[in-house]
């Protein structure tokens, strides 16, 4: 494809309630849009960075900054762009993945959109629809998350995750199982909030039969998540030290972890995130799709993805409704706990306009030509 364009849009989408993990409270999403323009097609990617440098080094202002001074420049120097050239020709700039991968997105959206090929067809999927969990915030009681859970289970979600910190981690957990029953498929995520000095504190969770502990330690101590993982019963599950296919056979041979969630922003793309589900099936480990309050855009990818073989967990692949009174595509809309995977050209769902510029904060457009 000869690539002619590329708009920077960023947006500002109100969350319907407060988002707090060990890392912080979010009241709002703003995400960085990326449009591909090209002869054949238009292509649409999300950054997934967040506003501030907590869960990874980007930040969506220096995002923005990456894309337009030196990511887009060398998609313009090259004679023609397919979605498998993006990684090589942007592997010369030093980590930035998640603006990366939404370079990356946009132009396997425009690709396959002229192509007419669906975005689960093209990766190998194997299913139609996809069984959905949801993530449920720290909250300021027990009381709070005990109602916030009955009203998840009560929508139809199948998978129950607890986000955790220190001092707010087994009265919760143990106040939920009580609550609902063993039958619950439960997990918490941590964000890297402990120490292996906490390792005798998460030993106290492996009682309530969790599905996994996911991400306990700081993303760069894989040997300390291997350590733990022969002091507690709990599966260890990796996020944030999952950066790429290596760095996941990496830590599923060191032992670090037994289950990896595949978030496809925080490794460089849909492409390589497909790599790491080859990988982690052929070594026997199971994996599931991480979220990151994604619009209907990123929403429509992660579904398609979580519909390959590998997944055999529920991820974090929540309805619309969760995050967003409001999104920026038709809603996906949860049914007997499962979400429809899109069978459209491309990510398979449309961009609605009057809603986008209703949260439009900033727009600018980059001719490619102006950049050789």
């Amino acid at each position: 494809m000869k690539i002619t364009g590329c708009e920077l849009r960023r947006i500002r989408l109100p969350l319907v309630e407060p988002f707090r993990t060990s890392f912080g409270t979010q009241h709002a999403r703003e995400v960085l849009l990326l449009r591909i323009a090209t002869p054949e097609a238009e292509g649409w990617g999300e950054c997934v960075a967040m506003s501030d440098p907590l869960y990874s080094a980007e930040y969506l202002d220096g995002a923005e900054h990456v894309v337009r001074r030196f990511l887009l420049p060398r998609l313009a120097a090259a004679p023609e762009v397919t979605a498998a050239h993006v990684a090589p020709l942007l592997a010369p700039v030093k980590e930035h993945r998640m603006a990366k991968a939404a370079l990356e997105m946009a132009v396997l959206d425009a690709e396959l959109r002229a192509a007419r090929v669906p975005f689960a067809r093209y990766l190998g999927a194997v299913h139609d629809r996809v069984p959905a969990g949801v993530s449920v915030g720290i909250m300021d009681s027990v009381d709070r998350l005990l109602d916030a859970v009955a009203g998840y289970l009560h929508e139809g979600y199948l998978r129950i995750k607890l986000k955790i910190q220190p001092g707010w981690d087994v009265e919760p957990v143990r106040a939920v199982r009580e609550r609902f029953g063993d039958e619950l498929l439960l997990q918490v995520d941590a964000n890297t909030a402990y120490t292996l000095a906490d390792a005798p504190l998460l030993a106290r969770l492996d009682p309530f039969g969790l599905l996994l502990v996911e991400q306990p330690l700081a993303e760069d101590d894989v040997r300390g998540h291997a350590e733990l993982a022969k002091r507690i019963r709990t599966p260890v599950c990796l996020d944030e030290s999952i950066t790429s296919a290596r760095a996941a056979a990496d830590a599923l041979t060191s032992g670090a972890c037994s289950i990896v969630n595949i978030k496809p922003g925080r490794v460089g793309g849909y492409l390589e995130a497909r790599r790491i589900h080859d990988v982690c099936a052929a070594m026997g480990a199971p994996v599931w799709c991480g979220g990151m309050l994604e619009t209907g855009i990123g929403r429509a990818a992660n579904v398609a993805l979580a519909a390959l073989p590998g997944f055999v967990l529920p991820g974090d692949t929540s309805a619309s409704a969760r995050f967003y009174a409001q999104d920026i595509t038709a809603p996906f809309v949860l049914s007997a706990g499962h979400l429809e995977v899109p069978d459209a050209p491309g990510f398979g769902v449309e961009i609605l306009p009057d809603v986008l510029e209703e949260v439009t904060v900033s727009s600018h457009w980059v001719t490619l030509d102006s950049l050789r």
